[in-house]
């Protein structure tokens, strides 16, 4: 199947450039001026609005198998692709939780019969899955998640001897939540001998503190450099944080260490003044923080000291979140079908040019986990493309939200940009209204 894009402005490898592309077998044949449509070719014109490559997520939360009812791979896929987002990798907090071999490949299977965005899943550690963690095949998982701060079950690996292991002995990408369980589980009690389980929401990011983001960040930079790790910290959200990885960085080049940070898109929209109207709709670990932090998270992106922008899309049940229970109200928000034109909102505002925001959530994920021939518009890649309208308005409305779940912390916000088109391997999936096309995605591939 061809399909000609037509009269778009490609934005790629740092440059914009008026363009069309050709797509051939799923993969980008030709780029070029005023391409000539082959004859059989569907051709599908952009009037000169924006291609990109899709967005790659590094970090959802699609919540199979175990937690049907806030959604599944079938359904937040759906969601994603009508959000430009053409890849994702997966977390290991599921039921059972991806911390075996069997566990792992069980998830390709499901996502192969389901998904229709590309996939990846993380291999989950655990104090006690060191053996599974050193037979992992490099290529078999995108990378390996550790939850350094409170997760589900026992996936919070809070042992000294068995973190060194991990970092010293692991195949591929180490994947870290940063934060100290027992700065925040003192806190916690503090605060709840103080408001009893009605904790104010706002005071959720003073619980899950910035102290406790650093001290677990600090850690596990100090793992990555006296191993020689490759580390990815995830979603960022301290301003306190940030001198780890401009000071890290080049010490790690030093070391031989490769050490990587990332932001979420929640932790740069949203700030602890968005408890008082949102309240545990924004509720999330870590935690959304200070106006302060938010800036200094921004700048962080500007500045590449942050090398990834992601979603953590983790969505519960309206219900669920409506619990007035503090400790009850469980932490995670859906994002995927809007975390695109959420970062757009941030070149509108003056803050990101869209060679940036391209760099954040595509190329440079791909670099990250070593992928094969995706995250670029280069001639031969696969044709995972997202058209944007930098023009066309739209209102997040409970009737356009695709989330399993049925919410979004951002309905009633009108979004200046649109996804009107989305591609995954070459196969048009979505045209800005509907999702047209239910040809599966493809395992990831990596070149490692």
């Amino acid at each position: 199947m061809k399909t000609l894009i037509c009269n778009a402005q490609l934005v790629n490898e740092g440059k914009i450039s008026t363009q069309d592309v050709l797509i051939e077998n799923g993969r980008i044949s030709r780029i070029d001026r005023q391409i000539t449509a082959p004859a059989d070719a569907k051709v599908v014109d952009a009037n000169g609005n924006h291609l990109i490559p899709g967005m790659i997520d590094d970090q959802v939360h699609f919540r199979e198998p175990g937690f049907p009812n806030k959604g599944t791979i079938a359904s937040e896929s759906r969601a994603a692709v009508a959000g430009g987002i053409t890849s994702f990798m997966e977390m290991p907090n599921v039921n059972p939780q991806t911390t075996t071999l069997e566990a792992l490949e069980d998830k390709y299977v499901r996502a192969s019969k389901g998904s229709l965005a590309n996939y990846s899943f993380y291999l989950g550690a655990t104090n006690d899955n060191l053996e599974v963690i050193k037979n992992l095949n490099p290529n078999q998982a995108c990378g390996i998640k550790i939850f350094m701060g409170a997760s589900t079950g026992n996936m919070l690996v809070d042992n000294e001897d068995t973190l060194n292991a991990i970092f010293a002995n692991a195949p591929t990408v180490i994947a870290t939540h940063c934060e100290n369980t027992p700065m925040i589980s003192a806190l916690e009690e503090e605060y709840r001998a103080k408001y009893g389980d009605n904790i104010p929401m706002n005071l959720h990011g003073e619980i899950r503190s910035r102290e406790a983001c650093l001290a677990s960040s600090k850690l596990a930079t100090e793992l990555a450099i006296k191993h020689k790790s490759r580390l990815h910290v995830l979603h960022l959200t301290t301003a306190d944080e940030l001198y780890l990885f401009q000071k890290n960085k080049q010490l790690a080049d030093l070391k031989g260490a490769n050490i990587t940070a990332e932001v979420c898109v929640h932790h740069l929209f949203f700030n602890d003044k968005d408890y008082d109207t949102l309240g545990s709709l924004i509720k999330c670990n870590p935690a959304v923080k200070k106006a302060s932090d938010q800036l200094a998270l921004i700048k962080a992106v500007q500045d590449d000291v942050i090398d990834i922008i992601a979603t953590d899309h983790a969505p519960h049940t309206w219900d669920e979140k409506q619990n007035e229970s503090y400790f009850k109200a469980p932490s995670g928000l859906p994002l995927v079908q809007h975390a695109l034109v959420s970062v757009l909102e941030h070149y509108h505002n003056g803050n990101f040019s869209l060679e940036k925001i391209v760099q954040k959530t595509s190329h440079a994920v791909a670099e990250r986990y070593q992928l094969k021939d995706r995250g670029y518009l280069r001639e031969g890649y696969i044709a995972d493309l997202a058209l944007l309208d930098l023009n066309k308005p739209h209102t997040v409305t409970k009737e356009n939200i695709r989330y399993h779940c049925g919410w979004s912390p951002f309905n009633g916000y009108t979004f200046q940009s649109s996804v009107i088109g989305t591609w995954v391997n070459g196969n048009h999936m979505f045209d800005g209204e509907r999702i047209i096309n239910k040809q599966f995605g493809e395992r990831l591939v990596f070149d490692r």
